[in-house]
């Protein structure tokens, strides 16, 4: 059996950002990938669409989902999923979650991803690793749904916020995506709406693998990383050897 990953995206664009290296570099060992947008990001990320004449709602939406498609589709992604919740703000219900907890327990993930558990600046994504939280728990209930397969433990690892000083965030794992940073490169601009992240995201991507370098060894034998990712893991680690 395959393993498997879940990310847990507030917005259509939000793993395309700050994990589309992980996702691919595991959809090259294997993995499978699956992806849910509990949003499009419609109202409050998509504000080149916008400025276009004539835009509507459901024109925002069209082009959004398009976009992360074919991002996805660079990526490896095995499946991605958008529950059209809404953003500004984000709302989940009981019925929603409870569906976010069927994604969970068939994809029976080996880890999962989301995002910071503090960002003052959109509420929509330190909402959405609360509930990610929320159904991982649930998920875990041997009371919900008697007699399906609960999840097991996996770690849920937070990928990097836009200003990390100001979202508490501390990554304590970095990822050399060295290998695939075409793959992520190509997926970025795959979003077409947001072009002005594309660089930024680039400088992130070029200073973590910096990181990683000096993490791993710096000049003293440092393994060589163009570019990296950095996570924050909430759940302790269970290890027989350091």
């Amino acid at each position: 059996m395959a393993k498997s990953a879940l990310v847990i995206s507030a917005h259509s664009a939000d793993f395309v950002w700050r994990c589309a290296g992980a996702i691919a570099l595991h959809a090259e060992k294997g993995y499978e990938v699956t992806v849910v947008c509990l949003s499009y990001g419609e109202r409050g990320e998509s504000a080149k669409l916008w400025k276009n004449s004539g835009m509507t709602l459901d024109l925002v939406k069209s082009s959004r989902r398009k976009e992360a498609e074919n991002a996805a589709k660079a990526l490896g992604v095995h499946d991605i999923q958008f529950l059209d919740l809404g953003d500004y703000p984000l709302e989940v219900d009981r019925e929603a979650k409870y569906r976010l907890v069927d994604v969970i327990r068939k994809v029976q993930p080996d880890f999962m991803l989301s995002h910071s558990k503090w960002d003052p600046y959109n509420t929509d994504h330190m909402y959405a690793t609360q509930v990610a939280l929320e159904a991982r728990m649930i998920a875990q209930a041997w009371g919900h749904n008697p007699g399906e397969k609960i999840l097991g433990a996996p770690q849920l690892y937070l990928f990097e916020p836009h200003q990390t000083e100001q979202m508490e965030w501390k990554p304590d794992v970095f990822l050399d995506i060295s290998s695939v940073w075409g793959k992520k490169w190509a997926a970025i601009q795959c979003m077409e709406g947001q072009e002005h992240l594309w660089h930024y995201y680039k400088n992130v991507a070029e200073n973590r693998g910096n990181h990683f370098m000096r993490n791993s060894g710096g000049q003293s034998g440092g393994r060589k990383s163009t570019h990296a990712e950095g996570f924050q893991s909430v759940f302790p680690r269970p290890v027989d050897e350091l």
